[in-house]
């Protein structure tokens, strides 16, 4: 869908969007409807009780006194208090309302708004990436033996009118091109695990080289000559072999040191000899939602020429039960030199994790560390699919991420650590057990054992998405399915606190 930007008005055919305010006050466009229909819009919202509340639409057909098909009525809410985030959800709801029409061209008729808390520009921006977001559909697999043309949605171009449209398209510029990451991001969670295993990953991350990105790759020879140990347990069950790819966006001062980010990448995780009970186990096919993430911020950090240096790092393993798997009890030596004992196999990813932290902190010698993971179903019962659980050892970087997440949305939620927790992963025979002792604080034992692979107080900090990477209902920016949470949060902290 193309997002476009044109100067105020109404147009004469097709769908219009107009907005009403949480005090039930109509915008200029909005009471242009209104008079033109002999006051038949406000008719319609006495009858629908509706009360201009963010994101709650009315749909009305063949508006009187026009020759439009249709209307839709978004609420607005109270614009002094809407921030970009809120402006993206309005965005997302009026798309979802407009989606239903069958028009191929919909248009949002935004006015300016006295008193609002950001610009008229920026709220044009923010309606049209949010309504970019929720238009995205993984639908590559349906053939029309299952699907009606007619379900199907039609709108292929969504204009945002307001006055000011040359800024407001200035301001989409940058957003498009993280749209376009949190696109690439859904996709590669939504591949079913047969489609995409380790190495189809790794090359759909070296397309990202046309952008400026370089991209290595590392195969299972290589790793085993770094003493990736930890990583190739992991995957030495599958036929598939495991890949470790670097991706690095040198945008910022030359020799300056990088950001990184680490992602968890187990293309499909049956548990290994822990096997998985198999209801559900479908869903783990997007058990690399970590990989995806950081796969997506690389590509909308280069798309967007972001004047920061950064490094992106995955783990690509598949945790498939063999002849040749891993078992319950195995010692591994990690790349750190520290040795682990499998208790559970089914605890994998924190085993690849490891490695790839040490990696990405001996190689690239990082100012800050952040890794993401869907790595444990305790952190879904601790906090659902609200927050994603964030685990540091520093308080400023903690700080940084709360923030970006409720500007984002894509919130984080801080859980402890400490010397108490540590000591549930320790091992009789090695330097650690993989996991703690029965299923109490599994989140925080799993974070504990990321810390150990932390040298010299790197800033650090581990993001849990397991609750947050897939959502089963739609949302305002984010259509059932993969949600890529995480893409939009740590492209907007590197701009803010790693740019130039």
């Amino acid at each position: 869908m193309k997002i476009r930007f044109a100067k105020s008005g109404l147009p004469a055919t097709g769908t219009v969007i107009v907005g009403v305010l949480a005090d039930r006050t109509l915008t200029a466009a909005a009471k242009a409807l209104n008079e033109a229909g002999n006051g038949a819009l406000s008719r319609a919202l006495d009858a629908a009780k509706f009360d201009g509340k963010a994101e709650q639409t009315l749909t009305i057909l063949a508006p009187a006194g026009t020759t439009l098909s249709r209307a839709v009525v978004v609420g607005l809410g109270d614009a002094a208090k809407a921030d970009v985030a809120a402006w993206e959800r309005i965005g997302g709801a009026a798309y979802a309302a407009a989606v239903a029409t069958q028009d191929e061209d919909v248009l949002f008729a935004l006015d300016g708004i006295d008193g609002a808390a950001v610009t008229t520009a920026e709220a044009a921006a923010r309606i049209g990436f949010g309504a970019l977001l929720r238009s995205y559909r993984f639908d590559k697999y349906r053939s029309e033996a299952t699907e009606k043309k007619e379900d199907k949605p039609k709108i292929t171009t969504f204009t945002v009118a307001s006055d000011i449209g040359k800024d407001a398209k200035e301001a989409f510029a940058p957003l498009d091109a993280v749209a376009e990451g949190v696109f690439l991001t859904r996709n590669l969670q939504s591949e079913p695990a047969n489609i995409l295993g380790p190495e189809e990953f790794a090359k759909e991350c070296q397309k990202l080289e046309k952008l400026g990105v370089k991209v290595t790759v590392l195969g299972e020879k290589e790793m085993k000559k770094l003493g990736m140990n930890a990583l190739l347990g992991v995957g030495q069950g599958s036929v598939r072999e495991s890949q470790t790819v670097i991706m690095e966006w040198n945008g910022g001062a030359k020799g300056d040191a990088p950001v990184a980010f680490v992602g968890k990448g187990v293309c499909f995780d049956t548990g290994g000899i822990c096997l998985k009970p198999a209801g559900g186990m479908e869903d783990m096919k997007w058990d690399m939602g970590g990989a995806g993430v950081v796969t997506g911020l690389m590509h909308a950090l280069a798309s967007r020429k972001a004047k920061a240096n950064v490094v992106g790092l995955i783990g690509l393993v598949e945790n498939m039960p063999s002849g040749n798997a891993q078992r319950p009890g195995d010692v591994v030596v990690s790349m750190s030199g520290q040795t682990i004992e499998v208790i559970n196999t089914d605890a994998e990813g924190r085993l690849v994790l490891a490695d790839v932290l040490t990696y990405a902190q001996r190689e690239h010698k990082p100012k800050a560390i952040i890794d993401l993971a869907t790595l444990t179903g305790a952190i879904i019962v601790a906090l659902g699919g609200e927050h994603a659980g964030m685990f540091t050892n520093n308080d400023d970087l903690a700080d940084k991420l709360f923030r970006k997440g409720q500007a984002t949305g894509e919130k984080v939620w801080r859980m402890p650590l400490g010397d108490a927790y540590d000591k549930l992963i320790k091992s009789d025979i090695a330097d650690m057990k993989n996991v703690g002792d029965g299923r109490n604080g599994g989140s925080i034992t799993a974070a504990q054992f990321l810390k150990r692979y932390i040298e010299n107080d790197t800033p650090w900090a581990h993001l849990d998405i397991a609750g947050t990477t897939w959502t089963n209902k739609d949302l305002p920016v984010v259509p059932k399915g993969a949600t890529a949470f995480g893409v939009r949060l740590l492209n907007d902290f590197v701009a803010d606190h790693y740019e130039a």
